[in-house]
């Protein structure tokens, strides 16, 4: 059974060993998600302690997709904006283990996370993602337009320079 749930600040802590071994996974499977390989839970942990706090504080939706009760898939969504970007969100950190891979959490957390955000007042998205890895194919059937790409923008896990797409999704329409 699969079951996707927001995060509460204190959840967020209590999850942080099973959000570290999805992000371990998918960097070691060549995730290009800010982080270089070798790639270990125990290396994931700040990640998420960080990510933990920015949820207690409001700035961090954190999302999680369970199969019979074990963290397989998370996305965020960042908030927190300057003052002139109230409407918009930042997409952050679609993530699948491979176990969790081909079970529809992937468009679940992204339908979630649409629905978290307009409901926080968002009606702009936005996301990047590693031109031609598996990840961009996702985007568009979801809804998200591709705005661009951006050349030689980080480095894959393993190494070597990586393209980044530029996607964004309108999830609502702007008030005056």
């Amino acid at each position: 059974m699969i079951a996707v749930r927001l995060l509460s600040g204190p959840e967020a802590v209590a999850a942080i060993p099973a959000l570290s071994e999805v992000l371990s996974d998918c960097v070691n499977d060549d995730a290009s998600v800010g982080f270089m390989k070798p790639y270990g839970v125990a290396d994931a942990e700040p990640y998420w302690a960080e990510v933990a706090r920015a949820v207690a504080s409001g700035a961090t939706v954190l999302l999680v997709a369970e199969v019979d009760g074990v963290i397989l898939g998370t996305v965020q969504v960042g908030l927190a904006q300057m003052p002139n970007q109230p409407h918009r969100g930042d997409l952050k950190k679609l993530l699948v283990h491979r176990s969790g891979r081909g079970k529809g959490l992937a468009r679940q957390l992204m339908q979630a996370a649409d629905r978290e955000a307009a409901a926080r007042g968002k009606i702009l998205l936005v996301l990047d993602t590693a031109t031609g890895s598996p990840a961009e194919e996702i985007y568009p059937k979801l809804g998200w337009i591709r705005a661009g790409v951006i050349p030689d923008y980080a480095l894959w896990p393993q190494g070597g320079f990586c393209d980044t797409t530029v996607f964004y999704k309108r999830i609502g329409q702007p008030t005056a």
